[in-house]
Parts: C-alpha cells; structure tokens; sequence
C-alpha cells in the first residue's frame, strides 16, 4: 500500500510496538492552516466596518455640531470637548492595532482634561482646538470608513470562495491599516520629542536651582555667618574688658578686625560664586582670565567673540570653564592647559585642553555628568574626548543669544 509524506511521518512517530499494527488506524486530526497572527489579522479586518461606522457617525455628528453652533457660545466649547473624544478614540484605535496587528503606536502627550488645569478656560479651549492629535484621529475616523466597508466585504468574500489565498489577503490589507495608524495616529515625532526634552530640561533647571540655593544657604551658614557670630563674641568680651584691661582688649580688637578681613573674603568668593563682578563689567575675556589665574597650571586663555552674549548664556559659559579648570586642577596633573572660546553661526563654543593623564569619563564622579545636564537644559551640548595618556579635550556648545538693549 502506497503512503503518503505525510502518512509516513505519522507511522514513524508511532511507538516501536505498534510498528506492525493496522494500517487502517485514523490519521491525525486535521490542523487549521492559518496560525493565530493571520487570525488576529482577520479578526482586525472583520471589525473594521462596525468600529469605523460608529467612529464615523461620532465625527461627523462632533465636527458639524460643533462648527454648526459655532456662531453661539457654546458651539466651540463643544467642538473642544468632542475632539477630547476623538482622542480617545485614537486611544482605542491603537489598543486594537497593538493587540491584533502587534503595531507599536506610542501615546501622544495628554492634554490637560479641564480648564481648571490650564490656567483657565480660554487657554485650555485654544489648546483642545488646535490639538493635531484630535484632528488626525477625525481624519483616521473619516477615511476608515470607505476602507472599512472595502476590507469587510474583501474579507468575508475570500473567507468563503477564496480561503487558499486568505491568509494573503488578510496580510495585504492589514498592511494598509498598519500604515493608516502609523501615519494618523502616532504621536508628532517632532513635537513629541521636544515636549519631552522641554519636561527633562525643566526639571534638571530646577534640580540645579535647589542645589546651588541649598550650596549658597550652605557657605553663608558655616562659612560667613560663623565667622560673624565668632566675630560678635570677640568684640563684646573686648568691650567688657576695655577699662579694667585695655592690652587685652586691644589684642581682642586687632583678632576681631583680622576675623573681618576673613569674613568679607568669604562673602566676597561667595559672591564670585553667585555671579561675578568683573563678568558683569568687562565680559567674558577678563572674567576668564581671572578664572585662569586661579588655576595651579599655566592656562592660555584665547577669547575671540564679535560681541557679547546674553548674561544668562555669558554666565553659563563662565561657570562651565570655571568647572572645567577646577577638575584640570584636581584631577588631570597637567603641566599645561589651554581656554578657548569662539562664535560659530548661533553657537557658542568652548574649548578646554590640558597635556594630563586623560581617562576622563562623563560619569567618572568629577562633575561631568552634572555639568553635561546643565548645559543640556539650555539646548547645549558637552562632547569629552579623553584617551588614557591623554591630552583630554572639551567641547561646550552653547545656543548664542544676543544681548538686549537693557542688558
């Protein structure tokens, strides 16, 4: 009796003691050819006409509602409020694509959900009505309808006279759904991205803020304000003893007026450190320069600058060479080191060389990481290249902004 392939496999599958048993026994049972993504993509095609006929009555219902009462007060309040429901509607249209069509769509960027958290009513109505992620979800529920009615009635015809080449069909159709989601219901690449980088830089602005206020709370209360109090001690003890011992009290005096000179060099450092006076009077080139002097290794400063920048991005700049020379100092054992500083189109740029040891990291605990976040939250750039054996070489990149007329 002759087999077939697939007879043979299945009498080879059997155990060794069956191996002289009756031929005659049943086959396995018969398996369905399609696996289950093309029954998911069937599943999706199939409910494509009555989703897209109620998204189609909603729109069409939302749109000519809303501009039809538009003449009235109420009539735009209306119109926003429907396109929130076409978000939602686009919200849906992606759970059903990821599930049946396996489409990765990431969510837009919500909006608030009342006026109350906008700052008002009328901001709140301006953002709902020029929401791009509403009106391409209206759109999608627009033009899904024709393609519904098309991919249910191919659909259901192939299912019953077609089926050898359903699995084809489906995969052709649902590959036009795909585009449709990607292309009307993903979020604005563009806008997206820089809403997100717009949120991290905020919150690295205001991380930095905290920390340079708790820094300068810091210095006050255990550098300047001790040294006062200890100041304020001396001269009371020198006032009780000015009559029964003036020598004493001279002394104490001449102590409390070197505590003085101490006191005002800490407030005058802690002031550099907020903002320095010779940046604000004569720019970037002396202010570097002065910065350099402090440095414990010969730095060549080279400032090469049309004109001013804003103050904010001239003390960006200043407090990023600042940085940059204080870890040459710590950590590079340069013998050498070098400042630049030019004007690139609308950039800013800064250069910091030195001839040490190189192997520096952005994350090697020197600051680098937090000075890259900084520079990063004013649309900035930190690029590091430092080899073991050196040189090490940073490159700031700031946005150039001009100075005002009241700057």
């Amino acid at each position: 009796m002759t087999r077939t392939l697939r007879d043979q496999q299945w009498y080879a599958a059997r155990p060794a003691g069956d191996a002289g048993g009756d031929e005659t026994a049943a086959p396995p049972a018969v398996r369905f050819a399609y696996d289950r993504h093309t029954w998911k993509e069937i599943a999706h095609l199939l409910t494509n006409l009555p989703l897209g006929i109620l998204g189609f009555v909603y729109v069409v219902a939302m749109v000519m509602l809303g501009l039809g009462l538009s003449i009235t007060v109420i009539g735009l309040p209306l119109l926003a409020v429907g396109l929130l429901g076409a978000r939602q509607l686009g919200k849906v249209e992606r759970a059903r694509a990821r599930a049946l069509l396996g489409v990765r769509v990431e969510e837009p960027t919500p909006i608030p959900a009342g006026p109350g958290r906008h700052g008002g009513f009328f901001p709140w109505l301006w953002t709902s009505l020029r929401d791009p992620v509403a009106w391409r979800g209206v759109l999608y529920e627009f033009v899904r309808l024709p393609w519904g009615i098309l991919t249910f009635a191919v659909t259901m015809v192939s299912l019953f006279v077609a089926w050898p080449v359903l699995g084809f069909v489906a995969r052709g159709l649902t590959n036009g759904d795909r585009m449709m989601v990607r292309a009307l219901l993903s979020p604005s690449d563009e806008l997206e991205r820089r809403i997100a980088e717009l949120e991290s830089d905020r919150g690295v602005v205001v991380d930095t803020a905290a920390a340079d206020l708790r820094r300068i709370e810091r210095d006050l209360h255990d550098g300047a304000q001790a040294r006062l109090v200890a100041l304020a001690m001396g001269l009371g003890l020198a006032k009780e003893k000015l009559l029964d011992d003036p020598d004493t009290a001279a002394a104490m005096v001449d102590e409390a007026h070197g505590e003085v000179k101490l006191a005002l060099q800490e407030l005058r450092d802690l002031a550099r450190g907020i903002h320095p006076a010779v940046l604000t009077d004569r720019g970037l080139d002396a202010a570097l320069s002065s910065v350099a002097s402090r440095c414990t290794v010969p730095v060549k400063v080279a400032v090469d600058l049309p004109a001013r920048p804003a103050p904010a991005i001239e003390g960006i700049a200043y407090f990023t060479v600042s940085e940059l020379l204080q870890n040459v100092s710590k950590h590079s054992r340069a013998r050498a080191a070098s400042v630049e500083v030019w004007r690139s189109a609308e950039r800013l740029l800064i250069q910091v060389e030195d001839d040490g040891v190189g192997g520096a990291r952005i994350d090697g605990g020197t600051g680098m990481a937090g000075l890259a976040e900084r520079l990063g939250a004013v649309d900035g750039l930190l690029v590091l290249e430092s080899p073991v054996g050196g040189p090490t070489v940073v490159t700031a990149e700031l946005p150039w902004r001009d100075r005002g007329p009241k700057d």
